[in-house]
């Protein structure tokens, strides 16, 4: 099933953050990175009191269930160092977001797909809209057109030199 994951970091050398979270993503079993997108350096959502992101987006091939995948990129967090805190939308040593899982809406305790609130966030749109412009997220429409919808103007693509 492919899955798209949301990837950002504030803390610590956030670019380098992301960079690891992708290498544990890739020697996961049944997990295979098919795609990442430009990093992009975006201002902080909700709580701004804090320092910008780097935020991108993450297409994976997986054989695991949506649970299992969440707790696959929760273990990642949990071993690269993050701790969840009681400030939302705080600081992140590393966030990783299952955003879809192919054309699934599932809603649980412990998690919703799609993401309840990526079509209101450019930080996702953006990187998405690079890798899918066309990718239908289930039950709000097609992602080039959602982005039209929010405020980018804030984020910045980061050069290709020197990333890899």
């Amino acid at each position: 099933m492919k899955a798209w994951l949301g990837l950002g970091s504030n803390l610590q050398h956030p670019l380098q953050r992301l960079w690891e979270a992708i290498d544990r993503l890739e020697q996961l079993e049944g997990i295979e990175v098919e795609n990442v997108s430009s990093f992009y350096l975006t201002p902080p959502w909700g709580d701004k009191e804090q320092n910008d992101f780097i935020n991108a987006v993450a297409q994976v091939e997986t054989g695991l269930d949506p649970i299992s995948l969440l707790h696959a990129l929760q273990e990642i967090e949990g071993k690269m160092g993050r701790q969840r805190s009681e400030r939302r939308w705080g600081p992140r040593l590393i966030d990783l977001d299952l955003l879809l899982f192919g054309d699934q809406q599932y809603h649980s305790d412990e998690l919703d797909l799609p993401h309840p609130r990526m079509v209101e966030r450019a930080f996702v749109l953006v990187p998405l809209c690079e890798l899918a412009a066309t990718l239908e997220i289930p039950g709000h429409g097609v992602v080039e057109k959602l982005l039209a919808q929010v405020d980018s103007s804030g984020i910045i693509k980061l050069s290709d030199e020197g990333l890899d």
